[in-house]
């Protein structure tokens, strides 16, 4: 969208200026004038050759993380809760946001506040910065005027998100490095390595123990075909990619990823935990159970999860409870079913799901605990075989040396 510099007076007679984008010249003016500006002086922004391709190309706009959706809800619900109004705690933390992505999206919504959208509205127009669930949140907050609140809870459940996430790729992360230091020394001993030992073993002109003729075939086929070294992961992962981009590939993934022997234990106490305190957080905050569960559902990240998180919204809407379709589903655990039932009898239910994913927030990182210290020894071993049977191979050879020398006599 075009975009127009202007300086322009406010109400109070003070001079501003500032970039502002609109179809053309006139729709820019509209939006000033919307903001009760006097437009002193705009013309059209022209960028530089390099700067259009880069936004063609999308190169250095960077993306919204995580992390910095935390900082900026945690931010406003301080300046909310301070009195402060919407517009001006918006453009104090534009002004403050590091990332350039962020503090474009931040201009956004700031100026779509200003021309009269809601604040739900304006997030809804970035879904790639704000979720699904933000904007719900959002939107319960300002209709029951507890915006300040719902901030709050906001900031709470996205750092708890978070910490959940850093427990999980915390587990993953020792056992990626070592596997991948022993993937490089491997690559690296036969295509470096075995070819001098092969140079040796030749000239003794005798027929090679079979697990060394192997190995030295492996060998030839990588120094050979170098390029495949790169292209197997690279063209797996894409084959993987577009496979898990169908249907039915995602759902055979998804659910064999839940029956993992190990990880899968440790994704269904993850599930769990994001579905009860996403639940919890959306009830308290005055969103209606049809569409908690529908958000929930949407923001699951396991299409098996979703199905049966759907199925239980189906099962509501026909005047059932919330425990009995999530039983039937077998993913979530007879405590919290229980649990939940409980807390539907008493009233209390986001009490209930919160206290649940309090636990299972706690179980998760047991679980991670656990599952490092069994990964160590294991990873260890397994890199252990692999150099050392590489080793042994090589050296297989060395124990009939004097019979390889005769024969070569």
């Amino acid at each position: 969208m075009p975009a127009f510099a202007y300086r322009a007076k406010e109400a109070s007679g003070n001079v501003v200026e500032g970039v502002v984008e609109g179809n053309d010249q006139r729709a820019a003016m509209d939006r000033l004038r919307s903001q009760k500006l006097v437009i002193l002086e705009i013309n059209a922004q022209t960028d530089s050759f390099l700067t259009q391709i880069k936004e063609k190309l999308g190169i250095g706009q960077g993306s919204v993380s995580s992390k910095d959706l935390v900082l900026f809800s945690r931010q406003l619900s301080t300046l909310v809760s301070a009195g402060v109004p919407i517009v001006q705690g918006l453009t104090i933390l534009e002004n403050q946001a590091e990332s350039p992505a962020f503090k474009k999206v931040l201009e956004g919504v700031r100026t779509d506040i200003e021309s009269g959208l809601s604040i739900s509205d304006a997030l809804k127009k970035h879904p790639d910065a704000f979720p699904e669930i933000y904007t719900s949140m959002i939107r319960a907050g300002e209709i029951g005027g507890i915006l300040d609140t719902i901030l709050e809870r906001l900031s709470a459940y996205l750092e708890s998100s978070e910490a959940l996430k850093a427990k999980v790729k915390s587990a993953m992360m020792y056992p990626g490095i070592v596997l991948s230091i022993c993937a490089t020394v491997t690559v690296f001993l036969l295509t470096f390595v075995i070819p001098t030992f092969k140079a040796i073993f030749e000239s003794f002109n005798a027929e090679l123990p079979l697990p060394t003729q192997v190995l030295i075939n492996i060998s030839d086929f990588l120094r050979h075909y170098w390029y495949m070294i790169p292209a197997i992961p690279v063209g797996g992962f894409y084959g993987f990619k577009k496979f898990y981009a169908t249907p039915a590939g995602k759902r055979l993934v998804d659910g064999k990823i839940l029956n993992a022997p190990i990880f899968g234990i440790i994704l269904k106490k993850v599930a769990v935990a994001k579905f009860t305190r996403t639940l919890g957080t959306l009830i308290k905050s005055g969103v209606p159970i049809m569409q908690a569960l529908e958000t929930v559902a949407s923001t699951a990240g396991n299409v098996v999860i979703e199905d049966a998180i759907l199925k239980t919204r189906e099962s509501i809407r026909e005047g059932g409870r919330l425990a009995d379709p999530l039983k039937a589903s077998n993913l979530f655990p007879a405590m919290v079913t229980q649990m939940i039932k409980v807390g539907e009898e008493t009233g209390s239910l986001d009490t209930m799901l919160t206290k649940i994913a309090d636990f299972y927030d706690q179980e998760v990182d047991t679980a991670v605990k656990g599952l490092t210290s069994m990964i160590e020894p294991i990873v260890i071993v397994i890199m252990g075989l692999v150099i050392g049977s590489i080793v042994i191979a090589m050296f297989m050879p060395m124990f009939s040396m004097g019979e390889l020398a005769s024969n070569a006599g």
